[in-house]
């Protein structure tokens, strides 16, 4: 859930921090990046069962590829979850006066379907972290702000851009576990397109962009920022580990630490 959590976390407080925080808004935000992030597990879970790409994998179990929910019962938990955060995105844009939010809510519900769900969808051609990068990211960071504030500001863009890759970062090790049973599927993520090796090797560059987003972020916010660094250790043991299990673990484990921390540091000493 640190994929959810963490942009509309240090959103909010990035609003607090310009004196503009509003517990409502934050908290139809926090419902919002919820109901999306666990209605896209079961639409993916769903998506997926019925393709038979799920029977043989490594990871948490599959409710309909291995058969423990039919697939309508896991769908229905997919439209629930989807109709959970549109309502609660609905009335979160009317409440901040930003009707321009629902358009990009309907856009976040149809990227958390189409991710593995309808005829082509983008996960199987290797765009699932750019999206995840983006919804993830900025956009729930920066409309988590602007519903508070009420303006925008620049700062938002480097955490959400932290946030981002944070997701991203999720999402492609996950993928990289997955391998050796998405391509015997032909589901060409964007692991399976880069192969393992060079896999990997973006997996560490978007561990690392979060710290280099401290940098400017420093520079508006102050250097209360850095206590994020305390993160710094989780990154790279989720690098270093041999299991991707825990690799994805410790990889969101580092996300939700360096949105507390950051948080924590602006503050104590912003």
């Amino acid at each position: 859930m640190g994929a959810a959590i963490s942009p509309v976390f240090v959103g909010s407080v990035l609003a607090a921090y310009d004196s503009s925080f509003d517990a409502l808004a934050a908290l139809l935000a926090l419902v919002v990046a919820l109901s999306l992030q666990i209605g896209v597990n079961y639409a993916n879970d769903y998506s997926d069962g019925i393709r038979g790409t799920d029977r043989e994998r490594i990871g948490p179990v599959r409710l309909v590829g291995q058969r423990l929910a039919s697939p309508a019962a896991v769908k229905t938990a997919a439209y629930i979850c989807f109709g959970i955060a549109g309502f609660a995105g609905l009335a979160l844009s009317l409440y901040a006066n930003e009707i321009w939010l629902i358009l990009i809510g309907a856009l976040a519900i149809l990227a958390a379907w189409f991710y593995t769900g309808g005829q082509k969808p983008y996960g199987y051609r290797g765009f699932g972290e750019v999206v995840a990068f983006i919804f993830f990211g900025p956009i729930a960071l920066i409309g988590t702000y602007i519903t508070q504030a009420q303006t925008f500001s620049l700062s938002t863009i480097w955490a959400g851009t932290a946030m981002g890759a944070f997701a991203a970062a999720l999402l492609l090790v996950n993928n990289i576990r997955d391998v050796p049973s998405d391509l015997a599927n032909g589901k060409l993520t964007l692991a399976v397109r880069l192969g393992v090796p060079r896999a990997r090797w973006l997996y560490v560059t978007l561990l690392l962009v979060p710290f280099l987003c401290l940098l400017p972020l420093t520079q508006l916010v102050g250097f209360g920022c850095l206590l994020a660094l305390v993160a710094t250790p989780l990154a790279l043991g989720a690098f270093f580990t041999g299991r991707p299990v825990k690799a994805l673990g410790l990889t969101s484990l580092a996300e939700l630490t360096f949105a507390i921390a950051f948080s924590v540091g602006l503050v104590l000493f912003g």
